[in-house]
């Protein structure tokens, strides 16, 4: 019998401590740990959950009904001037475990090379490691030299640092891959959160044909349907349709309900509009608090965290931020290059934001007291 993979331990049990700090504080913890939506969902997308659809009682399809095909293609076009045939969008159960599925999904398995990001969300390694794969971390095609790449994850706006990858980049690994015959899969969950990111399906990049290429999309973040578990992929036609079959076989199936919902989220092109100012507005608010007490932000243009350091290991200032009751998450989550930043979310309320603001300035404020003193 083949032994089980082995697998990292799950990042966020190591957190415990400092949670149980953070926790401590007399006005609560802030908790920027985390990238959990916390707004109001909208009014439409509710009403399509509790409507007809959850009052039927057969079996969803895996492919989803064409209605909410049509309406995820219409939205992709209307925002991010991408066209795709309705037949390739393929509903997920949320977008994490079609992230560590795919390679397993697509028949990766001993011998195949996964390229995910120096800095990356960490499921990208666990979907590798699940089919038995090997993973590389490279932002350059350039330093892979002549391996055989069978999968190239990429992702922007990026998960933890919100870097943006402008289309050239995205087209050079396009071109790259196409001359190899490996796969691109980009992970835009956060592409509704960016008024500049590109998706690697844009005309711009793919040169009009969705060849070789995936794009997986949550609507997690974009309509705050973290609880409905609702994604979606789309791009080559042959790739996803191995995948719809592979899925049907499997169960993978989104529960009828939250189809009704997620089509009703691909219409609220509003709600996912104010969302997104949301989300920017506490951008900004909490990115200048953390630079005053100290800290830089890299790149953290978009998406939904900002990227920070103050050249010390990274747990040495999540200790430190938790005994302030805000809780984030070390940077070494994230890959080892990682180990002196930290990352923190914007998903918190405005009064929580503004709790650690308030507490970031307090903090501030004693330090230059007792160095005056």
């Amino acid at each position: 019998m083949t032994p089980a993979p082995t697998l990292p331990d799950f990042p966020w049990d190591s957190l415990a401590g400092d949670k149980s700090l953070a926790a401590g504080h007399p006005d609560g913890m802030v908790d920027l740990s985390v990238g959990t939506p916390v707004d109001p969902i909208s009014p439409a997308v509710r009403a399509a959950l509790a409507g007809p659809a959850a009052d039927d009682p057969g079996y969803p399809t895996t492919h989803g009904p064409e209605s909410l095909r049509e309406a995820v293609a219409a939205s992709l076009h209307r925002r991010f001037g991408v066209r795709v045939d309705p037949a390739t969008v393929l509903p997920t159960i949320g977008s994490k475990e079609l992230v560590a599925w795919l390679p397993t999904l697509l028949g990766l398995g001993p011998g195949a090379t996964v390229v995910v990001p120096p800095l990356a969300y960490p499921t990208y390694e666990v979907g590798a490691l699940l089919a038995r794969a090997e993973v590389v971390r490279s932002d350059s095609t350039t330093a892979l030299g002549p391996r055989r790449v069978a999968l190239v994850w990429v992702n922007s706006p990026s998960n933890p640092t919100g870097r943006v990858l402008p289309p050239e980049h995205l087209r050079k690994v396009v071109d790259w891959a196409r001359e190899r015959g490996t796969v691109v899969a980009s992970d835009e969950c956060y592409l509704s959160l960016s008024d500049g990111a590109t998706s690697i399906l844009h005309p711009e990049v793919c040169g009009g044909s969705a060849d070789g290429l995936l794009a997986v999309h949550s609507m997690s973040k974009s309509s705050g349907l973290a609880g409905y578990r609702a994604g979606f992929l789309t791009g080559d036609p042959q790739l996803v349709a191995g995948l719809l079959e592979i899925r049907k076989h499997a169960g993978m199936i989104v529960p009828r309900p939250v189809q009704a919902a997620m089509a009703a989220a691909a219409a609220d092109d509003d709600g996912v509009a104010a969302q997104a100012a949301t989300y920017a507005a506490r951008r900004s608010r909490l990115r200048a608090a953390l630079e005053s007490y100290g800290m830089t932000i890299e790149h953290s243009e978009a998406g939904l965290y900002l990227w920070a350091t103050d050249g010390r290991p990274c747990r040495e200032v999540v200790h430190e931020l938790a005994g302030l009751g805000i809780l984030v998450a070390p940077g070494e989550f994230y890959g080892p290059t990682g180990g002196r930043h930290v990352r923190v979310a914007l998903t918190a309320t405005d009064e929580r934001i503004d709790a650690a603001i308030g507490r970031l300035a307090e903090a501030r404020a004693a330090t230059g007291s007792a160095a005056t003193g």
